[in-house]
């Protein structure tokens, strides 16, 4: 019985190891190509929704919406290693002042989340996406993550990246979006199957104006000068 175990046990391992391989194989191809898809792409088509997709380089999308993404999602991504320790602490002492838990997640952890991960999945996940945010933030760097970022992030109803969220939503290219429409894109980010820009109800439009302000702050402060020149 204990050798049977045993060999169970050494072909677990074995398979976690080769899985860790394959994803660590992964990120380095990707320093080279955009991921084509993600296990979230994949669970909207399982669950019968139209995908839309489709990758741009970095420079073919708005600086309104890097300045927009940094202004609403992580205001501290050009000077943190990938996890944003003073967020972490920030949120823990909102926590046991009485309020709300509120998440830290910097944009790197949730590109590395979206690239390699699934939502859901408790601390298994997220010490993956842990350690894989700091080797793509070793590997990649931090245009390569606003890029794969900005291409992946899902804005609703099917629509992942910039691409494809300014076709949809306002019938432009992403290189062409106005402050106020990156924003809005932006506004949404936290919960876009629920939050809608078209049109915006009050909260998503409070929380545009809001963050068309925070854009120029992002702009003034250099806070996207690892992204922008």
């Amino acid at each position: 019985m204990r050798a049977i175990a045993w060999r169970w046990a050494k072909r677990i391992g074995l398979g976690v190891l080769a899985l860790g391989l394959l994803i660590h194989l992964y990120a380095l191809l990707l320093t080279l190509v955009l991921p084509p898809t993600t296990l979230n792409m994949t669970g909207s088509a399982l669950v019968g929704r139209d995908v839309q997709h489709r990758s741009v380089p970095l420079e073919e999308i708005s600086p309104h919406l890097v300045r927009a993404v940094i202004a609403a999602e992580d205001s501290r991504f050009c000077s943190h290693g990938g996890i944003d320790m003073d967020a972490i602490n920030q949120a823990l002492r909102e926590r046991s002042a009485g309020g709300r838990l509120r998440g830290a997640s910097t944009i790197s952890q949730q590109t590395a989340k979206n690239v390699f991960f699934w939502n859901g999945g408790g601390y298994v996940r997220k010490a993956g996406e842990a350690w894989m945010t700091l080797v793509i933030e070793t590997v990649w760097g931090k245009e390569r993550i606003m890029e794969t970022y900005l291409n992946i992030a899902e804005w609703g109803d099917g629509i992942y990246g910039a691409e494809a969220a300014a076709q949809a939503r306002f019938g432009v290219s992403a290189a062409d979006l106005s402050p106020y429409q990156a924003a809005l894109l932006a506004a949404v980010l936290p919960n876009p199957n629920d939050w809608r820009v078209d049109p915006p109800g009050n909260y998503v439009s409070g929380r545009a104006s809001t963050l068309q302000q925070r854009m120029g702050i992002v702009q003034r402060d250099g806070l996207a000068s690892c992204v922008l020149d």
